[in-house]
C-alpha cells in the first residue's frame, strides 16, 4: 500500500536530507569531529561519560581528557563549578538526558568498532551530532501538525518549514553547535505548544499528562525556559476557552495530581545528581552571574549591532505581520502572545550576560521558533490580495537568504561571536568575497 505524503512532509523530508549532508560534510570528516562537542555545550554533555563510564559526578576525568588526551587550546573549556568544595558541572542535566540514547549507541559501537570506549573518541561527538539532527526533526514534525491545526495550507506549510531552518539561527545550532540546548529545547517546546493546544481544543485529560512530562524536560533543560507555560492563554485561543482548561484540570484531580507528579519527578533528575556530588539537593552552579530584573537589556536583545535577534534573524520581526489577522479574528491571542513575547523577552535581557557570550544571533530565542512561525504562517495565510502575498513570500525568500549568508560570516569569523558594532557590521554586510 502506498502511502501519499503531502507537500509539507515532503518539504520535511527534504529539508532533513540537506541539513544532514551539511552536517555531514561540516563536520564528521578528517579531524572536525573534535568540534562538535565545543564551549557550553561540553559541560552538558558530560553528565553521560560522568555516570556510564567513569561513575564519577565529581568529574575527575576532565584533566585527562580535557588536558591530555584530547587537548586542542582552540578548544578547550572548563566547564566545572564549585559547590561547598565539591567540583560539579555549572551547567543542567536536560540536554544530556535528551541525548543518552545516542550517547549508549555511539558508546556500543564504539566497542565493536575498536574506537576509545572514552565518551570522547570520534562516535561521541557524531552521534551527538545525529541526536541534534533527530531534535529538529521531531521539533519541526510538531510544529507542521501545529499548523495542521490551525488550518494553513500545505504550500505555506512547506515554505514556512523551510524558512523555520534556512530563515532563523535554528539552522545554526543544528549544524554548527548541535551539542548546545537550543535544539532539543526547541523539539521539547514544539511538541508542549501542539500537545497544549490539543487539550484545549478538546479538553482530553490524556494531555495533561503529556504536556506535564514535556514541561518537565523543558525545564530540565534549561529552567527558564519553564516560562513556555504563561503561553497557554494563545494557545487557548480565548479567555472562556482558558478559564474552561483550568476549570477541568482542577476537575480531574487524579490526572492533575498525576502530571505534577511527573513533572517533579523530571525535575527531580537534576536534584538527585546534586545530591550525588554535593550532598545537597539544591545548588547554584552559576556563580558571580544572574539575573538583575532592574536593568533589562531589552532593546539591546532585539535591534543591537552586538546580538540583535531581529538585526541578524530578521525572520523573527517579519513574523509579527501575523498578528494582524489574530487582530482581526482573537484580539485575546494577540494580547496573550505579545504578553509572551514581552516577558519573555523581559526575563532573558534581565541575565547579567544579556547576549549570552559566543552565539549566533540572540541564541536563546531558537527554542521558542516555533511560536513565531505559527504567526508568519498565518500572516501569510491571510494576506488578501495577490501583490501583497507576493511580495510577502519574496521577503521571506530574501531574509532567508539573508540569514544563510550571515550564518555563513558567523562561521568563518567575518560576524565576531561577541565583538560586533554598527561599524562592523556594515563593513561585512553581504560580503562574501572579504573571508
Amino acid at each position: 500500500m502506498r502511502i501519499k505524503r503531502t507537500a509539507s512532509e515532503i518539504t520535511l523530508i527534504i529539508i532533513m536530507l540537506c541539513v544532514t549532508l551539511v552536517s555531514s560534510n561540516i563536520n564528521w570528516g578528517s579531524e572536525r569531529w573534535k568540534g562538535i562537542i565545543e564551549v557550553d555545550a561540553k559541560g552538558y554533555y558530560a553528565y553521560l561519560p560522568a555516570i556510564f563510564i567513569y561513575h564519577d559526578l565529581n568529574f575527575g576525568f576532565f584533566d585527562k581528557i580535557e588536558k591530555e588526551k584530547y587537548f586542542d587550546q582552540n578548544l578547550y573549556y572548563d566547564y566545572r563549578a564549585y559547590a561547598d568544595g565539591k567540583t560539579i558541572t555549572k551547567y543542567y542535566a536536560g540536554t544530556a538526558v535528551a541525548e543518552m540514547p545516542f550517547f549508549l549507541i555511539a558508546h556500543a559501537l564504539s566497542s565493536l568498532m575498536h574506537y576509545d570506549s572514552d565518551g570522547y573518541s570520534r562516535l561521541y561527538p557524531i552521534f551527538i551530532n545525529i541526536a541534534a539532527l533527530f531534535y529538529l526533526f521531531i521539533g519541526l514534525l510538531f510544529l507542521n501538525r501545529t499548523f495542521s491545526g490551525f488550518g494553513v495550507k500545505e504550500w505555506i506549510k512547506s515554505l514556512v518549514l523551510f524558512a523555520a531552518v534556512f530563515g532563523t539561527n535554528l539552522f545554526y545550532y543544528t549544524v554548527g553547535e548541535p551539542g548546545m540546548s537550543h535544539i532539543y529545547s526547541f523539539a521539547f517546546i514544539a511538541a508542549f505548544f501542539y500537545y497544549s493546544r490539543l487539550y484545549f481544543t478538546s479538553f482530553n485529560r490524556s494531555y495533561i499528562i503529556i504536556v506535564a512530562m514535556l514541561l518537565g524536560m523543558i525545564v530540565l533543560i534549561r529552567p527558564v525556559n519553564g516560562l513556555i507555560l504563561f503561553i497557554w492563554p494563545f494557545a487557548a485561543g480565548d479567555f472562556s476557552t482558558l478559564k474552561r482548561g483550568f476549570l477541568n484540570l482542577v476537575s480531574h484531580k487524579l490526572h492533575l495530581a498525576g502530571g505534577i507528579l511527573i513533572f517533579i519527578a523530571v525535575c527531580t533528575i537534576q536534584l538527585v545528581i546534586y545530591k550525588i556530588s554535593t550532598g545537597k539537593f539544591f545548588v547554584y552552579s552559576y556563580t558571580g552571574e544572574g539575573f538583575d530584573f532592574m536593568n533589562p537589556h531589552f532593546v539591546e536583545t532585539l535591534f543591537s549591532y552586538k546580538k540583535g535577534l531581529f538585526l541578524y534573524t530578521p525572520l523573527y520581526l517579519l513574523s509579527f505581520i501575523g498578528l494582524f489577522y489574530f487582530w482581526r479574528n482573537s484580539r485575546f491571542s494577540v494580547f496573550s502572545w505579545l504578553g509572551f513575547f514581552i516577558l519573555l523577552t523581559y526575563i532573558l535581557s534581565s541575565w547579567s550576560n544579556w547576549y549570552y557570550g559566543g552565539s549566533f544571533s540572540s541564541r536563546v530565542f531558537v527554542e521558542y521558533i516555533p511560536l513565531f512561525m505559527i504567526l508568519l504562517a498565518m500572516g501569510l495565510q491571510h494576506t488578501e490580495g495577490k501583490i501583497p502575498r507576493i511580495l510577502f513570500v519574496v521577503s521571506i525568500v530574501l531574509l532567508t537568504l539573508l540569514c544563510q549568508i550571515q550564518t555563513y560570516q558567523y562561521r568563518y569569523n567575518q560576524i565576531h561571536w561577541s565583538e560586533m558594532n554598527k561599524e562592523k557590521y556594515w563593513d561585512v554586510f553581504l560580503r562574501i568575497d572579504k573571508l
